[in-house]
């Protein structure tokens, strides 16, 4: 398969999720971020691909990954098709003067998830399961880090939690779970939309998307959520490239908090 069909794969499974949310079905858009949680650091467009294509995958990883992992791939299992850059070395012939010294393409590559493997054992993640534990601490660090405050004041009344531009506030007395997923949204508020440069929308996509980077987050770390951005059903005004942009901002803003949270935790065990 080449790069344009693959591509040409995401178009068609974007409109198909345009499509449903249309209709008003929020779980098509609840299906892709469980699917984003498992491969937040691949970009929107692959998590189409593998969605499209296998949504029930856990652990995707090539056939030569899968080799130095001690597991290799069954007999007769079709690969996961995802696009992949290649960067190139430009010739020096007929190149001009400011030219880049290299090209970056892109091309088809196969994946296959850990379910078509045998051998080795994969070492299992740490379990949350409906308590964030360490992780809070973590993305409280984090928070803090970016030069946010974390205030002892209130939220306004009937909210849980508010990003006011440099600032998160919070309802005190949140169970550990819920100030988590608080946290996470209003973090995603401030990383989306707050400052020089945010792209602020209307109130119902700045929601999902904030919603959205926090259900991956939550699910990511293997922390279950009550709402899982189902109770904000349009994404988008209409268009496919509007709904393609929201998308990758979520997976942006995502991949950024949870690799955030990586790098504590490896610092962490270096102190140790």
């Amino acid at each position: 398969m080449k790069a344009e069909q693959a591509r040409k794969m995401t178009d068609e499974a974007l409109a198909k999720l345009a499509a449903a949310l249309e209709q008003g079905k929020s779980e098509a858009l609840t299906q892709y971020l469980s699917v984003m949680a498992r491969f937040h650091n691949y970009s929107y467009g692959n998590v189409m691909l593998i969605l499209a294509q296998r949504p029930d995958a856990q652990h995707v990883a090539g056939f030569h990954t899968w080799k130095k992992l001690n597991r290799w791939v069954k007999k007769g299992e079709k690969g996961i098709v995802i696009v992949a850059p290649m960067v190139f070395r430009n010739k020096e012939e007929g190149r001009l003067e400011g030219d880049p010294d290299t090209a970056v393409r892109f091309k088809a590559v196969f994946v296959f998830d850990v379910s078509q493997t045998e051998g080795d054992p994969l070492p299992e993640p740490a379990d949350v399961a409906g308590d964030p534990g360490r992780y809070l601490d973590k993305l409280k660090s984090m928070i803090v880090e970016r030069g946010i405050k974390l205030s002892d004041e209130p939220a306004p009344p009937g909210a849980m939690g508010v990003s006011k531009g440099g600032e998160i506030r919070l309802t005190p007395g949140l169970e550990p779970a819920k100030m988590f997923e608080v946290l996470a949204h209003e973090f995603a508020h401030e990383l989306l939309h707050q400052g020089d440069g945010a792209i602020r929308g209307d109130k119902t996509t700045m929601e999902t998307e904030a919603e959205a980077v926090a259900y991956v987050v939550c699910h990511a770390i293997g922390l279950e959520t009550s709402t899982a951005a189902s109770d904000y059903i349009q994404l988008h005004k209409g268009t496919k490239e509007t709904l393609a942009q929201s998308l990758e901002r979520i997976q942006k803003t995502a991949n950024l908090i949870l690799e955030g949270l990586e790098r504590e935790e490896e610092e962490e065990q270096l102190a140790a």
